[in-house]
């Protein structure tokens, strides 16, 4: 007979209720803050649902009314410099740390609003209306949220999304030598979600300071948690990573902020993260001003039983208990509150001229200017302002033939020697002698606390590099070991990083840098082998170079680590073992931004590459006996062509040929044949000719691999058409 011995989970889990000794014992003053947070919030929700059902709220309204105790509870034993961030439903947690920012001493409930608070609810609704005036310029509306100077790092439409830029924030308090902590509030439907279990796991095993406040309000929409999980009492997730978990009534904010209390002086003291499980209910539909009965998933019945659980009356009957409050300064503190949103109202809000008698519109003149559309999509460049800028022709140091990949690890050396706040991250990169490929070779042995290696997890890694990058104390540099693996965080790279700068209004830098390889030719097959440069090239927010000689390596690398903006250095496998003359001693230089290089000059047709095949390109020209004239691009990205080199060329020859090696579905050349041939179709003898690899990814086989991939061979061939097809 088998032997069974029951196994306990390493770290405790515990369902937290409060007595009416807690009650008893509570701070006024604490009891005053969590009631006027509630309240401020109920108010504040309240107008939105008004305005959302006059159809002046463009776009979703989800309110957290019903849901404020777990905000305000978690949120009011917080510091300035603790940190939150939430999801879609995330206006009661924005404003309760806001709220804790502007008035960090508490709220009296029987006192009058400060002119801050006016402000902030005026602020917000503003933002939400997206208006100029709000927190983003009106780009965030209800979904995105940020005011970073009071610790509100941004709210998130995508479900799970923001869980991972938490982790960066916690690991920046943490390295700083702080004691503040993250909170990432995140509800029923995320806790299933990859990305929110890869970052439980990566904060367990760094023990970072984050706190997952699971809000489980039973619905993720219209689907309940029992038809999601088959485990609803979702702290247990905490413990398949070994984190503290408490589970407690949200519905109840002195349970919240007792249970709160303990998770912060677990976190505060060193022992990693905390799981907080507040179970709350929404008393609206998903988003709007109906009940989810309206839309048949819920009953009226339900929803009574919840709502006589209201955690705004809870703590008003506690409070006036105890005699620290009455009925009637209640119902004064409502009223206020009222006032105050009408009058928020008032100056965002006219009667509209033009409709029937009581509708209203929007003042015309808050609205932002649809000139600012594209503003603050990446920043300006201004920290480029007296950087030393060098081109190898110039170059007045000392150069030698250098192996590129040694290169890549001595340039990334340098900069980790003369800035401290440079940290590298991604899989493997602290073994094997440098990665995969030595890439970082040296670098865990000189500075072992600011190269990390990962877990198997890129949503999370990739997720906590940019939240390190929001953060502002400190540079990742965060390696995929293959360019496919993007799919796997694309989340992460293209609607967080990519779109943070912009979406939060353009004023938050995303100082990223995000390193990976082009495999093509070793027979990694499909999934190891692509070229993301047309990827990244059509989604906005990020910078792309991409170095073709490790003396440009040098300079295109130290421009990336410049850069306020998320910045692709892509490398190529093919690069790494090639040998050119690259800077020996003296590595404090960046490239020109957006300027590209001629390699070859020529008469007969203009070949614009990057990367290997810039030398492909070379080789093609002289085997083939035509005069091209060859461009290395060096940046990719829309906003750093350099089209005053193209143009100089196109007008020259009057032909083109772009020439890339990877799959044409994904190819880079697609958008920039358009754009050359929307600028220079009047100087084109015909059309931008292309040559790239298949419509297949490669293949592990050798003989197809090189059917898949462009090498000299293809842009011989392309050449020859050009001439071919010559005017």
């Amino acid at each position: 007979m088998s032997e069974h011995i029951p196994l306990k989970p390493a770290a405790p889990w515990v369902e937290l209720r409060t007595t009416d000794t807690d009650w008893k014992k509570a701070d006024p003053k604490l009891l005053g803050s969590l009631l006027s947070h509630m309240h401020l919030i109920r108010g504040f929700e309240e107008c939105v649902l008004e305005l959302a059902g006059e159809g002046l709220v463009h776009g979703p309204a989800h309110s957290s009314i019903g849901q404020e105790g777990g905000a305000a509870g978690s949120i009011v034993g917080l510091t300035a410099t603790d940190e939150v961030n939430g999801s879609h439903r995330g206006h009661h947690q924005f404003l309760s740390k806001a709220l804790g920012y502007v008035a960090p001493e508490g709220i009296d409930p029987k006192a009058a609003l400060s002119d801050e608070v006016r402000q902030l609810l005026k602020r917000t609704l503003a933002e939400i209306l997206g208006l100029a005036q709000g927190f983003c310029h009106g780009r965030g509306g209800s979904m995105h949220l940020q005011w970073a100077e009071a610790g509100a790092l941004g709210t998130n439409a995508i479900v799970g999304g923001g869980v991972p830029l938490a982790a960066g924030a916690a690991w920046a308090h943490q390295h700083a030598g702080t004691k503040d902590v993250a909170v990432t509030y995140f509800g029923d439907g995320a806790t299933n979600i990859g990305s929110v279990l890869e970052t439980m796991n990566l904060a367990a095993a760094w023990k970072l300071p984050l706190c997952f406040f699971i809000e489980n309000n039973r619905y993720a929409v219209s689907t309940t948690v029992e038809e999601s999980t088959a485990e609803p009492r979702l702290s247990a997730r905490g413990l398949g990573f070994s984190i503290p978990s408490w589970k407690v009534d949200g519905m109840d904010p002195l349970a919240v902020h007792l249970a709160m209390q303990e998770a912060l002086a677990h976190m505060r003291a060193g022992k990693g993260p905390a799981v907080v499980e507040a179970d709350v209910y929404r008393f609206f539909h998903q988003n709007g001003p109906f009940p989810g009965s309206a839309f048949g998933y819920r009953t009226k019945e339900e929803e009574q039983r919840w709502r006589q659980r209201d955690p705004l009356e809870l703590t008003a009957k506690q409070m006036v208990k105890r005699k620290l409050i009455t009925a009637a300064q209640v119902a004064t503190l409502k009223s206020h509150i009222k006032e105050v949103m009408r009058q928020a109202t008032a100056e965002l809000i006219e009667a509209d001229p033009d409709g029937k008698v009581g509708q209203r519109r929007i003042r015309p003149e808050l609205w932002p200017s649809p000139n600012f559309c594209d503003v603050g999509l990446r920043g300006d460049l201004s920290e480029f302002q007296g950087l030393r800028t060098e081109e190898q022709g110039t170059f007045s140091g000392r150069v030698e033939p250098r192996k590129f990949v040694d290169v890549v690890a001595d340039v990334m050396t340098r900069r980790m020697d003369t800035d401290k706040s440079i940290v590298v991250l991604g899989e493997d990169v602290h073994r094997l002698k440098g990665g995969t490929n030595g890439a970082t070779r040296g670098l865990k042995e000189k500075f072992p606390d600011r190269v990390l290696g990962t877990p198997i997890s890129e949503n999370a890694f990739v997720g906590l590099g940019g939240g390190m990058a929001l953060d502002g104390r400190f540079k990742p540099v965060v390696e995929f070991m293959y360019p496919d693996f993007m799919w796997v965080a694309a989340d992460q790279v293209f609607n967080q990083i990519g779109k943070a700068r912009h979406m939060f209004g353009g004023e938050s830098a995303v100082p990223l840098v995000l390193r990976t390889k082009v495999a093509m030719g070793t027979g990694y097959g499909s999934q190891h082998s692509m070229d993301p440069a047309g990827i990244f090239a059509t989604s906005p927010g990020w910078r792309i170079v991409a170095p073709s000689t490790p003396f440009d390596y040098v300079g295109l690398m130290n421009a990336a680590l410049a850069c306020k903006d998320p910045v692709l250095v892509i490398e190529h496998v093919d690069l790494y073992n090639t040998t050119g003359l690259a800077p020996v001693e003296d590595f404090d230089f960046i490239l020109p931004v957006g300027k590209a290089a001629v390699r070859r000059s020529g008469s007969a047709m203009t070949v614009i590459s990057y990367l290997s095949m810039v030398q492909h390109s070379l080789e093609a020209a002289e085997l083939s006996g035509f005069d091209a004239e060859v461009i290395d691009l060096r940046w990719l990205d829309r906003a750093s062509i350099d089209w005053e080199t193209i143009g100089a060329s196109i007008k020259k020859t009057n032909n083109v040929l772009l020439v890339e090696q990877g799959s044409r579905g994904t190819s880079y050349g697609g958008w920039l044949a358009d754009e050359i041939q929307r600028r220079y179709f009047d100087w084109l003898d015909q059309p931008v000719q292309r040559v790239t690899g298949g419509e297949a990814s490669p293949s592990i086989s050798k003989v197809l691999e090189r059917a898949a991939a462009a090498r000299t061979e293809e842009v011989v061939q392309g050449m020859r058409k050009v001439m071919k097809e010559k005017g």
